[in-house]
């Protein structure tokens, strides 16, 4: 695709300049194949469910987009060392060494050395034809062998109608994970269930989908077996890694919900005025983000009436953005896919920090990639507005932090917990939450907060076992003791200073349970705003029926 001058879309309606969106410094404009441009468009046409425009409650079908579209989403350099080079994403790789996105030391690591081997986790993904995809530790070209193992094994299986789940040893656990055409391994010494590390896979495989979508891959491998996909995702390594290290230290992850950035209620329902009022025809979400926290979440009331946001995919969303220093030179328009509300579609995502420290991002998701200019407009209103009410400078930390730390609760030899509530209305259509305080002593080094978190995975795994799952655990660990608990109404998991009997810690969870009660219009989202937008009518479909049945995100619902 082609790049504007700073500030505005390119003819297209897409992307700013080449160097805020990480991509390479020049672009054909198309993608290249040997098989030639029939073969090509065959291969890299989209399917019927390409994004679609809302209307009347529902969306106006879209028409296909043609292979120059599908170029807007990716980027090709000029000198190809191979003909059949892909396009990769807008927002993902950086050509050129020392960009956003440069790959990380560990990626140059000995794969034959004992440090290697010593790692907690490794995650392996490759192709169905045994090409090595990605590692987090080492190069893959190194792993090619190891990694052709791995192909051995899953084919060996298959050959006899079955499927490789797991491979257990004294120390070390092998997962395996087969998603089309991508096979994703995982070998760990953590305390991990089989389940939690196969979830990890899958988050994995859906970060890639995110930057390619599904369709676009089942239809590369379709059409060549033994394509090295690393040339789609070339530069994009740093975004896998940073998304690897989330899954292990929030917990979020774990409990498939997202953290809501405390706030008097007040505060939040005036921010969520101000999305619902800074709307423009297509927007679909409207999400505004603090210190990678949620603030709130605005969703166009049609879209609400079939699905809601996903926390994975919002977890996806925030790794992308957090991952490279591209997205805060400036407005960014890309298009990403959200794997859970559809996975072989695409939205339009306006992304700009609010803040000169980058610490409040508003996140405008559209499906109509023309309206670059009617979305900005909506964040400078956003943003005025916000300045005006002073809620800017609270949510970027200019005031007091709104988070909060254990001692707050006011309970004695309580260290840590995660709260989650379960007893939320369906009607409102909102994103699961949860909240936890901040990490303090013991819990400041990294490895206290990674034997932290393994305790609560352990935890986590027995409650949810899919063969004796329990409601209430008291655990005592070395250096401390736990106790999670499950109800119809909250799963909670605490952390207690080593001495805390069972009894005591019990006591100590209703005084924790009468905190959170008392504070939860502060810590959660309890009523989700919603708005309506009113399509652009010169921007309907060519030949598409106007309930949007024929293709589109709305297709799959």
């Amino acid at each position: 695709m082609a790049t504007g001058e700073p500030g505005s879309p390119t003819r297209e309606g897409m992307a700013l300049p080449q160097e805020q969106a990480g991509l390479c410094p020049t672009d054909t404009g198309g993608d290249e194949l040997s098989t030639g441009p029939e073969e090509q468009e065959e291969l890299l046409a989209p399917q019927s469910n390409g994004p679609v425009r809302p209307a009347d409650g529902q969306g106006d079908a879209q028409e296909e987009p043609s292979d120059k579209e599908l170029s807007d989403s990716a980027s090709t350099d000029n000198a190809l060392e191979d003909s059949s080079e892909f396009g990769r994403p807008l927002g993902v790789g950086a050509c050129e060494p020392g960009g956003p996105l440069a790959p990380p030391t560990h990626r140059d690591e000995d794969v034959t050395a004992a440090s290697w081997r010593a790692r907690r986790k490794h995650i392996f993904v490759l192709s169905e034809a045994g090409k090595p995809i990605y590692s987090r530790y080492g190069n893959e070209e190194a792993l090619s062998s190891t990694m052709g193992v791995m192909m051995a094994l899953v084919s060996f299986i298959q050959s006899g109608d079955n499927a490789i789940r797991s491979i257990y040893s004294d120390d070390r656990k092998l997962v395996f994970v087969q998603q089309g055409p991508l096979v994703l391994v995982s070998v760990s010494r953590t305390l991990q269930s089989e389940q939690q590390l196969r979830q990890e896979l899958l988050y994995v495989y859906y970060q890639i989908l995110s930057m390619l979508t599904q369709v676009s891959i089942t239809r590369i491998f379709e059409r060549k077996k033994n394509y090295d996909l690393r040339r789609l995702l070339a530069g994009s390594e740093k975004i896998l890694d940073r998304l690897l290290n989330l899954v292990e230290s929030d917990p979020g992850f774990l409990l498939g919900a997202v953290r809501c950035l405390p706030l008097p209620a007040s505060l939040r329902d005036a921010l969520g005025t101000l999305l619902q009022k800074a709307i423009t025809p297509n927007l679909v979400f409207s999400i505004l983000v603090a210190r990678s926290q949620l603030v709130t979440a605005v969703q166009e009331r049609a879209v609400i009436e079939e699905c809601r946001l996903e926390p994975t995919d919002l977890h996806l969303l925030l790794n992308l953005i957090g991952a490279s220093s591209a997205f805060q030179a400036g407005e960014i328009w890309t298009p990403i896919c959200l794997p859970r509300f559809n996975p072989d579609g695409y939205f339009y995502a306006y992304i700009s920090y609010l803040d000169a420290e980058c610490t409040v991002c508003l996140v405008l998701l559209s499906t109509d990639k023309e309206s670059f200019y009617a979305v900005s407009d909506c964040k400078k209103r956003v943003e005025e507005a916000m300045r005006t009410q002073g809620s800017l400078q609270v949510l970027s930390g200019g005031l007091q932090s709104p988070s909060y730390g254990v001692g707050q609760v006011g309970v004695p030899d309580l260290r840590h917990f995660l709260y989650k509530p379960l007893d939320i209305p369906e009607n409102y259509r909102q994103l699961p939450q949860f909240t936890s305080p901040e990490l303090e002593g013991p819990y400041c080094s990294e490895e206290e907060q990674h034997r932290l978190f393994d305790l609560y995975h352990y935890l986590h795994s027995r409650i949810h076992s899919t063969s004796r799952p329990l409601r209430l655990i008291y655990h005592v660990a070395e250096k401390e003791t736990l106790l999670a608990w499950v109800t119809s109404k909250f799963e909670l998991y605490t952390c207690f200073s080593p001495l805390v009997t069972k009894a005591g810690a019990i006591n100590v969870l209703t005084k924790l349970l009468r905190w959170i009660k008392k504070e939860e219009d502060r810590l959660f989202i309890r009523y989700p705003p919603k708005y309506s937008t009113t399509p652009n009518p010169g921007k309907g479909a060519k030949g598409g029926r106007p309930d949007g049945a024929e293709n589109g995100f709305f297709a799959g619902l």
